[in-house]
């Protein structure tokens, strides 16, 4: 079966439009590119290849298609930027084989001004072709929630913003078919900066609530008991909770290194958030010094090491680097996570328990970092030795809370 959509970037925001497009029905080939894969159970790799979904690694299939969405990652770079090195090889690689009336739709994590700057010239250069007059060029920022089951694909808004307006109408028709509802912007700057502010909305506002915990725990104040009683506002105040650190695939742009000038309260945000894992560190630190222990020597075991509950997803994960630093003060550090076999840190293999409350108890301290389903925390709590909780997810009193 010929495919409608080429998927470019099969990374976890390709595979999400895949699998959305595969269940409204639309034949779609995935094609990967690099060696980014997102996680699919073989049971959702089953479902999708029986409704149409076909996986390639041969560049000519991208000519067969009517719309080619580009989903190509776009990490921090060296000079704190996004590296769009990634973006750009799938840009040619695109261009080489565009067809007239072909719909380019661009959802990688980008800087306002990209669509039109960056992406434009390659796909032009490389085909022979114009945008706007050869081929449709928008911009749609990807909207993922991983492992949130109350958000569908069909129930959240897709914003677009064309290149001109009969660029917008032919994104539209095709994201017509994935949701309920289509946003359209002015253009695909106001939909790269929809993108900007979402992002950049989500890490100020755990920045907030971080630096609010440090807070309450120097004033002796339950945090989790005011977030609790602050949520119950109906109106200005969305509830945010504290952690570890922040993980994740969304990457906050204060746009320092592009426009000359930063976001400060982005740039503040970044500042705080990367300071959390150090401090759960030192928290660690200071409970077994409060107990007769040295970190040096301890034995702690961390649970939940992904970034997110209940997905096997490590990217961003604060773990690693609480796992390093407890390393670097001469703890013996082990873990615990139902969804990831094997975890290194710097090609250095950390020792997986098997057993969770037998390594609970025997653990000098036990560190919640992420929330899985699994977990019994008042089980948990009563079996380990010390319990560090940044979650806020054990009973009121069964643990020490970040």
């Amino acid at each position: 079966m010929p495919a409608d959509l080429a998927v470019i970037g099969l990374g976890p925001y390709g595979l999400h439009l895949a699998q959305a497009a595969v269940a409204a029905g639309i034949p779609t080939l995935g094609y990967r590119n690099g060696p980014e894969a997102g996680s699919l159970s073989p049971a959702e790799l089953r479902r999708m290849l029986s409704g149409g979904f076909r996986p390639t690694t041969a560049p000519a299939e991208l000519g067969r298609v009517r719309t080619a969405v580009i989903c190509a990652p776009t990490p921090p770079g060296a000079d704190g930027g996004l590296d769009l090195s990634r973006l750009e090889a799938a840009a040619r690689t695109l261009a080489a084989h565009l067809r007239p009336h072909t719909t380019v739709i661009l959802e990688s994590p980008v800087h306002p001004g990209t669509t039109e700057e960056f992406l434009r010239p390659l796909l032009e250069e490389g085909s022979g072709l114009r945008a706007g007059r050869d081929f449709h060029l928008a911009y749609s920022p990807s909207r993922v929630d991983p492992g949130n089951r109350d958000v569908t694909p069909a129930t959240t808004p897709k914003v677009i913003g064309g290149l001109t307006p009969a660029c917008t109408e032919s994104a539209a028709a095709f994201y017509g078919r994935l949701t309920d509802k289509v946003v359209r912007a002015r253009g695909p700057r106001e939909a790269e900066t929809v993108q900007l502010l979402e992002t950049n909305y989500r890490h100020v506002n755990i920045a907030l609530v971080n630096e609010m915990a440090v807070l309450c725990h120097d004033l002796g104040v339950d945090l989790w008991d005011v977030i609790r009683c602050a949520e119950t506002k109906p109106f200005g105040f969305q509830a945010f909770r504290p952690g570890p650190g922040v993980g994740g695939h969304s990457v906050p742009q204060d746009l320092i290194s592009q426009a000359g000038r930063g976001l400060r309260m982005v740039e503040l945000a970044q500042q705080v958030n990367s300071r959390m894992p150090g401090y759960v560190v030192q928290r660690a630190a200071t409970l077994l010094n409060e107990h007769g222990k040295s970190a040096r020597g301890a034995r702690v075991l961390l649970l939940g090491v992904t970034y997110k509950p209940d997905l096997a997803d490590l990217q961003g994960t604060p773990a690693q680097e609480i796992a390093l630093r407890l390393m670097e003060l001469g703890a013996s550090v082990s873990y615990h996570d139902p969804h990831v076999p094997a975890w290194s840190i710097l090609d250095r293999p950390i020792p997986r328990a098997d057993s969770l409350y037998e390594a609970a108890a025997d653990a000098d301290l036990t560190i919640l970092l992420q929330q899985h389903r699994t977990y019994d925390l008042q089980g948990l709590s009563v079996k380990a030795q010390l319990l560090l909780d940044t979650r806020g997810a054990a009973p009121t009193g069964a643990a020490h809370r970040l």
